[in-house]
């Protein structure tokens, strides 16, 4: 229940997020803005009118809007229409909100490279925060049998004489165990923030491709933890935000050609409810890697908004591009129908994707 209200909150904030973008931008560009709402009708509340702008809070909590004046509807001509701005007035409104979640996942990357986020590493660095992590128990194994899950830390390893593994990696574990066959051996370990000891003997016949080799049955995965400066945060985020960029749009690209084929794979696509699946995951690993997937989200966003769908901000730039060559405006009616064909395609998708990811989460 928490997780998924997470996932509400991440959306609706990274939505809220590339609506300033476009409220923000209409405002420089001198485009009235009439109504910013946090929300999808109907209303909830009215903060106020202040500076043209109505500020209100809505029921459907999926998101947020900028109403424009002139956007919608014939006859809002005159001073502040969005409709009357010049086209590229018009074009910077609309890029507007891409941008902002551009800027939103530099900056969410930035914090999460500050905070730390949990990665595996081979050796120990001297005054790194390292941790032993359980990564896979095999079935019927002494480890499966003691309690042990994924995910557990193991905090210490010692035999019945006393003597230990000094330095906790996975290599050292195996090597302590292998010389062990047949002596008990106690395992500290945390599970869901719960310390525990297990006892347990290590075994023949446990791995696969060693019969003889004495095991516990568990793969140990080394996690590190690093925190970077500011400074250094905020240009590895710039980075990583670009590498981000270019790994969506290739997987858009690919479904693109996938479609084009008529033989589209959607299986690596989620929606909200498989997000929730995610997030839960990776709170497993702290705020830094929820603040890395929040970043991912914020990315995917800002570039499905630039697909030249109707009814999407790329669809309205197309348009914007037609009546620029043509030099004059596209037919009101035209586009208003593209744009409900553009909502329609969105809804089915999500549908689809909706369907797909409860039918993940019951298998």
């Amino acid at each position: 229940m928490l997780t998924a209200l997470a996932v509400i909150g991440i959306l609706v904030l990274l939505i809220v997020v590339h609506e300033l973008g476009h409220f923000f931008a209409a405002k420089i560009s001198g485009v009235r803005v009439e109504e910013f709402g946090v929300g999808y009708p109907p209303r909830a509340f009215s903060f106020g009118k202040f500076g043209g702008t109505e500020y209100t809070l809505n029921w459907i909590p999926f998101g947020g809007f900028v109403r424009l004046f002139g956007d919608q509807g014939e006859g809002q001509h005159g001073r502040g229409s969005y409709v009357d701005a010049s086209r590229w007035k018009q074009a910077f409104v609309l890029v507007a909100g891409v941008t902002a979640n551009a800027i939103a996942a530099w900056v969410l990357f930035a914090v999460a490279l500050h905070l730390g986020v949990p990665k595996p590493v081979d050796t120990i660095i001297p005054g790194q925060h390292v941790q032993l992590i359980v990564s896979s128990i095999i079935a019927g194994s002494p480890a499966d049998a003691a309690g042990l899950k994924p995910g557990d830390e193991i905090t210490a390893v010692e035999d019945s004489d006393g003597a230990s593994v000094e330095i906790l990696t996975s290599q050292n574990v195996v090597d302590f165990v292998r010389v062990r066959a047949g002596e008990p051996v106690s395992v500290s370990y945390i599970h869901e923030g719960a310390s525990s000891v297990a006892t347990m003997t290590p075994a023949n016949a446990v791995l696969p491709n060693a019969a003889g080799q004495p095991a516990l049955g568990v793969a140990l995965v080394l996690i590190a933890t690093e925190s970077k400066p500011w400074g250094e945060a905020f240009v590895s985020a710039f980075y990583q935000t670009g590498s981000a960029f270019k790994m969506v749009a290739n997987d858009l690209w690919t479904l693109f050609l996938g479609a084009i084929r008529g033989a589209p794979d959607i299986s690596s696509v989620v929606g909200p409810v498989g997000i929730v699946s995610y997030v839960g995951d990776a709170s497993q690993n702290g705020l830094g890697a929820v603040l890395m997937f929040a970043a991912l989200i914020s990315i995917n966003l800002a570039i499905i908004n630039l697909i030249p769908i109707p009814a999407l901000d790329g669809g309205r730039l197309f348009v914007l591009g037609v009546e620029a060559i043509m030099r004059r405006s596209a037919p009101r009616l035209a586009v208003q129908a593209l744009n409900a064909v553009g909502i329609a395609l969105i809804v089915l998708l999500m549908v689809v994707v909706t369907y797909q990811d409860i039918g993940r989460l019951l298998a």
